[in-house]
């Protein structure tokens, strides 16, 4: 049984920085690739970043945050600095074989989320 678990959310400050982890189970984590993505109140799921075979990230986080992974923990992280109000959402991260995608509908595998709220 796959499964993706995140952690490392909470609320914070304008400012702040905050990492997220997912770690998976269940499947052969090195030959997938990871995205993170999320869902702010009233918006639709976004891509946030990727990673498997290069990185990538939204404009919006392009700077601030820093996507990364360790095959021998089976777990990405998100790392989050300068985080704004707008980066409140909730967030999750992905999986799926081969290359990672800026689409969620790429996706096979998906985590329950972890709130991030950012104060102004």
């Amino acid at each position: 049984q796959v499964q993706l678990v995140e952690s490392g959310g909470g609320l914070v400050q304008a400012g702040d920085s905050l990492r997220l982890s997912c770690a998976a189970s269940g499947i052969n984590f090195s030959t997938h690739g990871m995205g993170w993505f999320r869902q702010g109140p009233g918006k639709e799921r976004e891509f946030v970043a990727g990673i498997g075979g290069r990185t990538s990230y939204a404009d919006s986080v392009k700077g601030r945050f820093t996507v990364s992974r360790d095959n021998a923990k089976n777990t990405v992280y998100l790392q989050m600095n300068s985080l704004k109000p707008e980066d409140t959402a909730v967030y999750y991260c992905a999986a799926k074989y081969g290359l990672f995608s800026g689409s969620y509908y790429s996706y096979d595998y998906w985590g329950q989320g972890t709130q991030v709220t950012v104060s102004s």
